[in-house]
């Protein structure tokens, strides 16, 4: 059966077309993925994250468990603070990808992708050990809304909000009466906030956030699945199950930026981990730019010189910038860098596309570090 949030009835209200998403059924647009896409870029969109995890990992161990199961130094967090984090199983490959939030000693909040949820939670638990940790998983008492755009920090001021946490961190606030969290991330590549709810609360803010957002001088709109996509893809932002996946490592994925290179804890997969940034990798994530008139799709096949060099992750028209664009994992080449052309097959025909850094826009999501 497929799963609703609690904003369900407030999206069949507002028009949206519905479809499933990972077990669920979200909105994927309520006017056009197009209109949508530019009211997010310009102004501020509501996006309903409710399907993604909220799991809460706490005890006197729950640090050297932490640090034990993901590559990232989560010592370091304070309270408050927020890390982008990997979730490798014991070949490097990569079970899902994470937000860790440090509510306060021994107490941390994981935001898990919809689709991996119970896969996580079962794969932590088997990492427990004699380790003194417990597993809350809070999924189905809160929802999420993301409110992301230029305009969103200053919407949120308008809406009482004043003091915003910074960039990758987290607080507790009141909007409208109602206490919650408010974390300063999304997966828009714009800057914004992410509304931690308890769900008996989630619809009367959903619907004043519109109502007030009808009061100011640039658009505040709902947003859909379908914009949720190409603003990520624009941002080079990865989706799990396209571009992230159990085969996959953070380094072939173009995440070492994100694995700290001096961690003293063992976890798994740090071997292969820690081979592939000191000695390289087979495969490698690129950003492609169509110079044919194509569009790259997930799943369509890579050549150069007439040989198949990989397929394609996630793709399709950038509304920003105009261009065809995507990412896709290659073979390793020397030859093959920024500024080289390779082709895509797309209906049985070669498309010349040239290798362009990523991510395709400017993020704008660091105003406030």
């Amino acid at each position: 059966m497929t799963k609703r949030t609690f904003l369900h009835d407030n999206h069949v209200k507002l028009g949206a077309k519905m479809v499933d998403f990972a077990g669920w059924e979200m909105p994927v647009q309520y006017t056009s993925i197009i209109e949508e896409h530019k009211t997010v870029r310009e102004a501020v969109g509501l996006f309903d994250v409710s399907h993604m995890g909220e799991v809460i990992y706490k005890g006197k161990d729950v640090l050297k468990f932490l640090n034990k199961v993901l590559p990232q130094r989560i010592e370091k967090l304070t309270d408050g603070k927020a890390v982008y984090c990997q979730l490798p199983n014991k070949q490097g490959g990569l079970i899902d990808d994470l937000i860790v939030y440090k509510l306060e000693e021994n107490k941390y909040l994981i935001v898990h992708n919809a689709s991996r949820i119970d896969e996580d939670v079962n794969w932590l638990s088997l990492n427990i050990g004699d380790l003194d940790v417990e597993i809350i998983n809070e999924s189905h008492n809160y929802s999420m809304i993301a409110v992301q755009g230029p305009k969103a920090c200053e919407f949120m001021n308008a809406m009482g909000v004043q003091e915003l946490p910074k960039f990758f961190s987290i607080a507790k606030g009141q909007l409208f009466g109602t206490e919650l969290w408010i974390s300063r991330t999304g997966y828009t590549g714009e800057d914004g906030v992410e509304l931690v709810i308890k769900n008996k609360f989630v619809s009367k803010i959903w619907d004043k956030l519109l109502e007030e957002g009808k009061k100011m001088s640039y658009p505040v709109k709902p947003i859909g699945l379908g914009a949720r996509d190409t603003l990520r893809l624009e941002a080079a932002l990865h989706l799990y199950g396209n571009d992230l996946d159990e085969t996959t490592t953070p380094i072939e994925a173009g995440l070492s930026w994100s694995v700290p290179k001096d961690k003293d804890e063992d976890y798994n997969g740090k071997s292969v981990i820690m081979d592939q940034i000191k000695n390289g990798v087979s495969k490698k994530l690129i950003g492609l730019k169509m110079i044919d008139r194509g569009i790259p799709r997930h799943g369509y096949e890579v050549f150069y010189n007439g040989e198949k060099i990989g397929t394609v992750t996630s793709g399709g028209i950038s509304p920003t910038s105009g261009n065809n664009i995507a990412m896709a994992y290659i073979k390793n080449l020397d030859n093959l860098t920024v500024g080289s052309t390779i082709q895509v097959l797309i209906r049985e025909k070669y498309y010349n596309a040239e290798i362009v850094k990523r991510p395709f826009v400017e993020k704008r999501n660091k105003t406030n570090i």
